[in-house]
């Protein structure tokens, strides 16, 4: 017999998106998780007295409504922090972002960047932009694309930035005015740019925000994990328990919902294959002091490291580490799985030539971990893909909200915003 079947509403995921609907909703619906613990991948786990989030989770908060709310969650433990953070390319540590901090790279390096930039400021604008890369090279010019934006850009998503359309990035990708990138070559800049110039961030990690969000959702069902849905019948099937529903909230990623779905057309097969994200391995490393330097994060664009950004969890906060000690997450530019004996000599010359460590001596220890959906890939496929998916779910009420439930590049904040909106919409139409 179906379990619960009185509730209109099953929400899938336990994450930030499904947790905030539930919130919103405040009754009539089944919300269940896979693990033991709410969060998705904005959680944070403890070894040795040291907390690691899954790499970088910053707030960056836009909306007076979801101020409210955090703020209401943490209270007290909510830090308010200015982003210090660099770029180490040809050397030299340089603010970020790089195309409007050129000052202190080596002169021909600078002065490439700059003319680079110039030409394309003051001349025609006559190519149509078809994808990522035209946007680097029309917005920034040669130099700035060949030093920093194609190199780091391609590491960051594993695909070359001409396979990429530039319709997802105007809020990410900071544009920097002439005046801004002139007084950067300079060493004039007076002010931080970009959308994470200031962030949030809870005294003892990320996890905070989902376990507080949890205790407010306190009917969640964990250690439930969903097997297929029958979305003709409107029926969900979680271990031993099957859920009938009229809408279903889903904030699994959107490849894996249409995979658990019992024979949905052909043509949404079909679309759901061109679905692209690229997986992430990271480490985790524990480090007997606090970091060489006192920053949040440094972008690494050259090949000859294996990583591509490292973020320093303890100068996020001091609960983050035990006195005196410090922590690092490494993202790593391969998304092959590697041999440690082989990687780690490479990641801790690195770390030494940033200026981060001193040596392996350093290291109390390091953990590999991998994330199965880091970042969607907005290929040329991309709009038209996840149009026709969406519009499938829509006509079987079928919701599929948050970073990869959407599967689009996002933020926290917009999981929140996505969970509320969703609940609205719910207690309009059922």
């Amino acid at each position: 017999m179906p379990r619960s079947s009185q509730e209109r509403i099953f929400i899938l995921g336990a994450g930030l998106a499904g947790l905030s609907c539930a919130y919103h909703l405040g009754t009539a619906f089944n919300l269940c998780e896979a693990r033991a613990w709410p969060g998705g991948l904005c959680t944070t786990t403890e070894e040795e007295g040291f907390r690691f989030d899954k790499t970088g989770h910053l707030l960056h908060l836009r909306t007076d409504e979801m101020k409210e709310l955090v703020n209401d969650l943490l209270e007290e433990d909510l830090l308010s922090i200015e982003r210090r953070s660099r770029i180490f390319s040809s050397g030299v540590l340089t603010k970020y972002p790089f195309q409007a901090n050129t000052f202190g790279l080596p002169p021909t390096v600078a002065r490439e960047c700059l003319m680079g930039f110039l030409e394309a400021h003051f001349g025609e604008k006559k190519k149509k932009i078809k994808n990522f890369e035209d946007f680097i090279l029309s917005h920034f010019g040669p130099g700035i694309a060949r030093h920093f934006m194609i190199p780091y850009n391609s590491r960051l998503w594993g695909v070359h930035p001409g396979e990429i359309t530039a319709e997802w990035c105007s809020r990410f990708v900071p544009i920097p005015s002439l005046e801004e990138v002139v007084s950067g070559a300079v060493g004039y800049q007076d002010r931080e740019l970009g959308y994470n110039a200031t962030f949030l961030y809870p005294r003892k990690g990320i996890g905070a925000l989902p376990n507080a969000l949890a205790q407010r959702v306190p009917q969640t069902r964990y250690r439930s994990r969903v097997k297929a849905i029958d979305w003709k019948k409107k029926r969900v099937f979680c271990g031993r328990d099957v859920y009938e529903y009229e809408a279903l909230v889903s904030t699994m990623p959107l490849d894996r919902l249409i995979s658990v779905m019992d024979r949905p057309p052909a043509v949404v097969l079909n679309q759901a294959a061109k679905l692209k994200c690229n997986s992430l391995r990271y480490l985790d490393i524990a480090l007997k002091k606090k970091p060489g330097l006192d920053l949040h994060w440094i972008y690494v664009p050259e090949e000859r490291f294996p990583f591509y950004r490292v973020g320093c969890y303890s100068n996020f906060s001091k609960d983050l580490a035990p006195r005196g000690k410090g922590s690092l997450y490494v993202e790593l530019a391969s998304r092959k799985k590697m041999r440690r004996d082989r990687l780690m000599p490479k990641v801790i010359a690195g770390l030494k030539e940033i200026g981060l460590i001193r040596g392996p001596g350093d290291i109390v220890f390091s953990r590999m971990r991998k994330m199965d959906h880091a970042y969607v890939v907005y290929d040329h496929n991309y709009y038209a893909t996840t149009k026709k998916l969406n519009s499938f779910l829509a006509e079987n009420n079928i919701f599929s909200i948050g970073r990869y439930g959407r599967w689009e590049y996002s933020a926290m904040e917009d999981a929140l915003l996505q969970g509320k909106e969703t609940a609205l919409k719910l207690q309009e139409i059922l």
